[in-house]
């Protein structure tokens, strides 16, 4: 499950990765050996892109497959277009609440008798509001808060004795299935898992079932969980910076928003109002599925067409109506905390489809991927006024404008300042001159090693042939990356840094130990 402080955790893999060993220059003899391997990775490619088959139900639920014989085993993923984004004022968190929800089961899965519970859950609902109507009132009675806060803890316990406790899970493991999750961001909310391959009727039986009879049972038990995930995110130092990060790089989108919700929010959401965000955006034609595998590709559409084809259609949401203006002026946040000292920049950028979508991949690259990039040569190696430094594009998400975010984690004895300086000489240097070839080669070569390392995972490969049929529209733009990515110039390298890269369109982030606040 995704807390809100999986952005922290997004950030940390990235970091991580940023501490690759990548060569800067290919001695000769090397030369060959990429070259071919570059081939053999077209090869690959294209033989990928010839297995895969897609198809799209009546009710007009999109499917992508992609059969792979290397081992009996199949891995499924249902990619629901609607995250942290698709909220409103009010609201924040549903979707990171329905996720939650989605593994309580259905009117046979989960219950021990249905009939007796769905009259319990209503007794659930209608103390809860008694409650929260006495609560609501200028002077609460406390005598009868008290009695009514019993009332709705009875109820919750009365409706309890119908559930059979993790039945979905369960029923997966039998089969021999592993990997059962989900994750929430703000552009999406993914549901996967893997079952052997002659076990695959099970993912279309129980996956098209909570999607099509999904009962939300323990609601507000689990609104309680969530609700402690997010005071774990309002403990971590990192996490806060974030948030309040976000919320001053954007004045309209709803990428200010936590994806976890904001806790007065939490506090009041209902399963109504659950229901009614399940009903807008868990339309067939607002999902994607894709099943990668040792598969037949037409008996996964018979499968497809029997269970899934039960749902009902149901129109697209609308599109997003808010758009993010133009920032006009550096905008800067400073909490002070019990941590060490960290540095965030961010500059607002196009989203995924924007022509020079490639181009900020390649930045990010040329800047902060291995110990030769600039980032980490500058501050980390020579002037070792940081531990971590690195920058990406594509945060917090991509279906809309994001952020070409910069990161760094002040080494002890040196000052934010000193980060945010360097960090501005690397910028100002793509600004000022070219890049040189063998910078570029190197993001070319990197871009090409991360899509091959993509493939050789069904779990892996099945998320980013959704991302991309989502995001873009066809699934084939994920291997049209690389020709992108071969397509960039030094000029447009130069081109883009000049355009994004001023200092009214950065927002700046900064933790300050508490201690040296109180020293002051």
């Amino acid at each position: 499950m995704l807390l809100r402080t999986a952005v922290l955790k997004k950030l940390t893999k990235l970091m991580e990765a940023e501490m690759r060993v990548t060569p800067c220059k290919l001695v000769p003899a090397l030369v060959a050996v990429f070259a071919a391997a570059a081939a053999g990775a077209q090869t690959e490619f294209a033989d990928i892109q010839s297995r895969v088959t897609e198809f799209t139900l009546k009710n007009g639920m999109k499917f992508i497959v992609l059969e792979r014989h290397k081992a009996p085993v199949a891995s499924f993923l249902t990619y629901a277009d609607v995250g942290g984004a698709q909220e409103t004022k009010g609201i924040t968190g549903l979707a990171h609440m329905f996720e939650h929800i989605a593994f309580k089961g259905t009117h046979v899965i989960g219950t021990k008798d249905y009939t007796k519970e769905k009259a319990a859950l209503e007794q659930v609902e209608k103390a809860y509001y008694a409650r929260r109507d006495e609560k609501r009132k200028l002077k609460p009675d406390p005598e009868k808060l008290k009695k009514l806060e019993q009332a709705f803890k009875d109820a919750q316990e009365e409706a309890g004795k119908f559930i059979a406790k993790e039945e979905f899970g369960e029923a997966i493991e039998r089969a021999g299935g592993r990997g059962l999750n989900a994750t929430t961001a703000e552009d999406r909310t993914n549901y996967y898992f893997s079952l052997p391959s002659n076990s695959i009727e099970l993912w279309f039986y129980l996956e098209s079932e909570r999607f099509l009879h999904p009962v939300f049972r323990e609601f507000y038990k689990e609104r309680d969980v969530v609700m402690e995930e997010r005071r774990l995110s309002e403990s971590q130092p990192i996490g806060k910076l974030i948030e309040e990060f976000q919320a001053i790089a954007y004045k309209a989108h709803p990428y200010g928003e936590p994806v976890i919700g904001h806790m007065s929010d939490l506090e009041n959401l209902t399963r109504a109002d659950a229901e009614a965000f399940f009903k807008k955006y868990y339309a067939p034609s607002n999902l994607i599925g894709v099943v990668v595998g040792d598969v037949n590709p037409k008996r996964v559409r018979e499968l497809a067409e029997i269970y899934f084809g039960r749902i009902p259609s149901g129109p697209k949401p609308e599109p997003l109506r808010t758009v993010e203006p133009p920032q006009e002026a550096e905008r800067r946040v400073t909490l002070t905390l019990q941590s060490q000292r960290v540095v965030l920049i961010g500059y607002h950028k196009p989203d995924v489809n924007h022509p020079d979508d490639a181009v900020y991949d390649a930045i990010g690259s040329l800047l902060s991927e291995g110990r030769s990039s600039r980032l980490y040569r500058g501050l980390v190696r020579d002037k070792k006024v940081a531990t971590q430094v690195g920058g990406f594009p594509g945060f917090p998400g991509q279906k809309y404008p994001g952020l070409f975010l910069f990161f760094g984690f002040t080494a002890p004895g040196h000052k934010n300042e000193e980060v945010e300086k360097a960090i501005d000489e690397e910028v100002e240097r793509l600004k000022t001159g070219l890049a040189a070839k063998e910078e570029l080669d190197g993001v070319k070569r990197r871009v090409r090693a991360g899509l091959i390392r993509q493939l050789a995972d069904n779990s892996t490969l099945a998320g980013h042939l959704s991302t991309a049929q989502a995001l873009t529209g066809d699934w084939r733009n994920l291997f049209k990356l690389i020709d992108k990515i071969n397509a960039v110039t030094p000029q447009d390298v130069q081109r883009v840094a000049k355009e994004t890269f001023t200092r009214n369109n950065r927002t700046i982030g900064m933790i300050e130990p508490a201690e040296s606040a109180q020293a002051k």
